[in-house]
């Protein structure tokens, strides 16, 4: 076996793992958009502190839809040995490559404005929607329950939500599960908020997180160095 046709079948298996794992992220997506309720209830307290930040059915959704796509481009590009198709494939992988680098960069440079901008949007979202969006209360109630937090900064978070409209305390969970909870018993309580602990649950697995990172950039440009092979070689067939 020549090592323009190694290279072929691999390219093909590669991309064919792929588009069935974007097919598998779509399914997941589709599913936790329907049903967050099941989601939760399966993943805990994990997938909790994750919808804090993201909406996981949507994110899941995009991410799904273009490994389907970059899998199928890369597959039929080297299975129909399509020069057209090869490049595209080259090109998308090299866009999400250029993208992945100044997201790390910038999360390393910006950090602090990414926390201010975390603190900037959760918090408005918990006055608007806690006690009103039976999904975002109950992601909020296993967070709080889990890392034993109130809030995001801390008790005053739920200030004129329309669950404290509605009951006119606080969530237990800010006066260490003392009901009512109002607002003297919270002050009095001094229980933190959960923004700390889920910033400190993130860097105790930043390692694992840049490990994979470093792993699919790996991935990325030897994909990108077989399709460009894959792509020059062509006409010498």
């Amino acid at each position: 076996m020549s090592c323009f046709t190694f290279l072929k079948v691999m390219m093909v298996l590669f991309n064919l793992a792929i588009v069935l794992g974007g097919a598998t992220l779509l399914g997941i997506g589709i599913w936790v958009t329907v049903d967050s309720g099941s989601f939760l209830n399966i993943f805990g307290s994990l997938s909790s502190s994750i919808l804090q930040f993201v909406n996981v059915g949507y994110l899941l959704i995009a991410l799904g839809a273009v490994l389907f796509v970059l899998g199928f481009l890369g597959c039929c590009g080297a299975q129909k040995e399509s020069k057209c198709l090869l490049i595209m494939f080259f090109s998308i992988v090299l866009i999400i490559f250029i993208i992945e680098v100044a997201a790390a960069v910038l999360a390393l440079a910006f950090t602090s404005i990414a926390e201010t901008l975390i603190q900037g949007s959760v918090t408005p979202l918990l006055k608007k929607e806690y006690g009103h969006s039976p999904d975002i209360t109950k992601v909020w109630n296993l967070t709080m329950s889990d890392l034993k937090c109130c809030g995001l900064t801390n008790y005053t978070d739920f200030t004129g939500s329309p669950y404290f409209e509605k009951q006119q305390e606080y969530p237990a969970y800010c006066c260490d599960d003392t009901t009512p909870c109002n607002g003297t018993i919270a002050l009095a309580s001094n229980v933190t908020g959960c923004f700390p602990q889920l910033l400190s649950e993130i860097r105790k697995n930043a390692g694992v997180v840049g490990g994979v990172a470093a792993g699919i950039c790996v991935l990325e440009v030897a994909a990108m160095a077989v399709a460009m092979y894959l792509y020059c070689h062509l006409d010498e067939k």
